[in-house]
């Protein structure tokens, strides 16, 4: 019998999907006196190399309320050729081509291996994938050209049939024709004047239909010479965008002393939104956003153009003194609704030294599910790397990214979905599953999400609405079916279909089942999602007073404890980790406002609710290892306890790689033994977290800040502000004092330089 732990690394290794409680509470009464809700983390393309799509399409349930999938959970009768559908009983009859199945002769979609399965649907028209470049040219000198250059690089991953689009903007926005020969020609738009979508297209001339070839109805793809001008396929325009690219000159309106370059980001925006919804409705596009700075005139303006007058600080959203907030989140929050309606993501690359307006434009990537990248300038390695990694690809070849999908829960009837917290919109769609209860987009089973990777994870909450008198029989099992409709970066539509099911279980007489079952790691980020999601719209000390409300009604709960004995409290095993969960979310930027501009706020927790529950982890409590001459680095507790004099220290933030000499360290290091042959194992044990460090800046995306500090060094700050402050400098006048190797007070000469003695870990010779 496999223990919890391994059933739910295994569960999410082949479904990937995580619940919080993997026995299930049999009554609503019983759920709600849990406190954590029964909700999960659901990774809908997590990566599979075993899992080898299906060419044909799947089985659904008959009844028109239903429409559940064929799955391993169902009930089979091999001889009568029909199936039960476990959602809703529904007796059906299976397709003539499932003909010859029997016991011995099944197909993968009833093998047990195969809970997520994945059919390439061959129905509908094969859309290329569009690139919509949005570029800001109020930019200095040597960022505009690091940005051509990483905007020319990028032309040469796109495959050759993807077509590629290019608006710039300054004072006025200019959406360029690509298919002109030799003469470069655009359409030009006044920055201040906000225009609606049918405005947008009769300018552009998108409106004209396509004339139909006699005998034979208009194809999907024939979209008119007019539209194509503005999106080209990169294999006929490769040299022509790209000498367009390199000629890109800064904004020529002359900015006065004093005053903020004019940016009409705004309106870029809607004639990006507006001039996709024109020709190329419902198709996997990205518009990517690079910014330089503020939006300062026009409409989702976010500063005036004076520099005299700052931009918006969350003190003055406190005090309600951001003049242009209110208006400007509108604006950009009516273009994200129109860009999801049509399943086209918007990506946001903001690289300035002040704050670009990330908090007013956020939505448009929150509800998109495109990507943000915030950085200091586009000459940075954090920039031209991340953008790179947008491009990244599978052992196949093609992108990992998915577009335009659709995510469907279906419950069994003592089951109803709550809502869902992700980089995902709402479809709408009611249904007897649906729970009038909501928690964080709720009211539907269905939710679109423009752009999907293998890391995009949904937090999906749910219900028990079984009453207390009314009880599940021994041995009952609640099922969840999670429906992925996708289009695949190949440009085939795919469906993948995960089905999970879980014991219930009466928590009166068998709490010690619940309890055991308790995945402490994906509660701490369910919850840490749901107080997020709540921070967006309450005062911040109202969301911390509620989680810890929820912290000591858990303690109640399931702790041991004697009345007036503090020391006395336990907690089980399997919620050992939770509370420190907690105590790192409350200190955290996601909930924390203080020493965070309102667009570095926006930035984290855009990223938050978006990752995977290994990278959700480590922003809430970052990783810290330790390096000495002892033996292997090890994880240590982020504590300032584990800052000692003679240890090298990596943190992990997720956001920031830091690494961190300890001040004995450092004076070796500044006195330059590691360049001495017989300090050799100094060498290796500097050159070791830099090693550790380099793997992970190559795979994380969007790539992290990398900090180098030591002891006293300006950049310690990083590490400080992290680590649990036990030790402060009350209790630590006399740190560093007392020599880790002869304990004397004072060090001599010798004592002061590396042992030589301990050779480091010789594992990494």
């Amino acid at each position: 019998m496999a223990t919890y732990l391994e059933f739910i690394q295994q569960n999410e290794e082949r479904d990937g999907v995580r619940f919080s409680w993997n026995v299930w509470p049999s009554s609503r009464l019983e759920a709600t006196r849990m406190v954590v809700p029964l909700a999960c983390l659901l990774t809908p393309l997590k990566e599979r190399p075993d899992l080898p799509p299906i060419q044909y399409e799947p089985v659904l349930c008959s009844r028109a309320t239903c429409r559940a999938v064929l799955n391993p959970l169902c009930q089979i009768d091999y001889r009568a050729k029909l199936w039960a559908c476990n959602f809703c009983f529904q007796r059906n009859q299976f397709p003539p081509s499932y003909s010859g199945i029997s016991e011995v002769n099944q197909p993968a979609e009833l093998l047990p291996q195969f809970s997520t399965i994945e059919y390439i649907v061959q129905r509908g028209t094969a859309t290329p994938l569009i690139f919509l470049y949005v570029v800001d040219t109020c930019l200095e000198e040597d960022d505009l050209q690091a940005l051509k250059e990483s905007l020319q690089m990028s032309l040469s991953l796109l495959p050759p049939n993807a077509l590629v689009g290019l608006i710039t903007f300054g004072r006025m926005v200019q959406v360029h024709e690509l298919n002109c020969e030799g003469i470069s020609k655009s359409y030009v738009f006044r920055g201040t004047k906000d225009l609606t979508a049918k405005q947008i297209q009769d300018m552009l001339g998108l409106t004209k239909p396509p004339a139909p070839v006699q005998g034979r109805p208009p194809q999907p793809q024939e979209h008119s010479s007019i539209s194509s001008r503005f999106l080209q396929p990169v294999h006929k325009i490769d040299m022509n965008l790209t000498d367009l690219l390199g000629e890109l000159q800064r904004d020529p309106w002359p900015v006065p002393q004093g005053k903020r370059p004019l940016r009409s980001t705004g309106v870029a925006l809607s004639i990006a939104v507006g001039l996709l919804e024109g020709t190329f409705p419902n198709a996997g596009a990205r518009i990517m956003l690079f910014t330089g700075g503020p939006p300062t005139q026009g409409p989702g303006m976010v500063v005036g153009d004076e520099l005299k007058t700052p931009i918006r600080s969350w003190h003055d959203i406190e005090k309600d003194n951001a003049r242009f907030l209110k208006k400007a989140s509108k604006h950009y929050e009516a273009l994200a609704s129109r860009a999801a309606v049509n399943g086209h993501c918007l990506d946001i690359y903001a690289c300035a030294l002040d704050q670009s307006g990330l908090l007013e434009m956020k939505c448009c990537s929150n509800l998109t599910g495109g990507y943000i990248v915030m950085g200091d300038s586009f000459n940075t390695s954090l920039f031209k790397q991340t953008f790179q990694r947008v491009f990244s690809k599978d052992l196949q070849g093609e992108f990992k990214m998915a577009f335009g999908a659709t995510v469907e829960v279906k419950t069994t009837r003592e089951l109803k979905i709550a809502g869902a917290i992700g980089p995902c919109v709402t479809m709408n769609s009611k249904g007897p599953s649906v729970s009038e209860n909501e928690l964080g987009i709720g009211g539907t089973c269905q939710w679109k999400v423009c752009n999907l990777d293998a890391c995009t994870t949904l937090g999906i909450y749910f219900e028990v609405v079984n009453q207390h008198n009314a009880p599940i029989p021994q041995g009952g099992r609640g099922a969840v079916q999670f429906v992925t409709q996708y289009q695949h970066s190949s440009t085939q539509r795919r469906i993948r279909v995960t089905t999970v099911a879980r014991n219930w279980a009466d928590a009166q007489s068998q709490l010690q089942h619940i309890e055991a079952s308790f995945d402490q790691e994906a509660s701490a980020v369910l919850m840490a999602r749901l107080g997020v999601f709540r921070a967006e719209s309450e005062e911040g000390p109202d969301v911390l007073r509620w989680l810890d409300r929820q912290l000591i009604r858990l303690c109640q709960k399931f702790g041991q404890f004697h009345k007036d004995d503090p020391n006395s409290f336990r907690l089980s095993e399997a919620f050992s980790l939770y509370p420190q969960f907690m105590f790192h979310l409350r200190r955290s930027p996601f909930l924390q406002v203080f020493n965070n501009s309102p667009d570095e706020s926006s930035y984290y927790r855009h990223h938050f609710m978006r990752q995977d529950l290994t990278q959700s982890l480590i922003m809430v409590q970052p990783i810290l290892y330790s390096y000495s001459f002892y033996g292997p680095p090890e994880p240590v507790l982020l504590d300032s306890s584990s800052i000692l004099p003679d240890r090298i220290l990596l943190m992990d933030t997720f956001f920031q790689i830091v690494i961190y000499h300890g001040e004995t360290i450092a004076q070796w290091r500044k006195a330059g033994y590691q360049e001495m042959a017989e300090y050799e194992n100094f060498k290796q044990l500097l050159q070791a977290p830099l090693d550790d460090a380099q793997e992970i800046l190559q795979t994380r995306f969007p790539m992290p800040r990398y900090v180098d500090t030591e002891h006293g060094g300006s950049q310690a700050r990083f590490l400080l502000s992290k680590v649990n402050p036990s030790q402060t400098h009350n209790n630590l006048y006399a740190f560093g004092q007392v020599c880790t190797f002869c304990n004397y007070i004072k060090r001599n000469s010798e004592c002061f330089k590396p042992p030589k003695r301990y050779s480091w870990y010789s594992a990494t010779k």
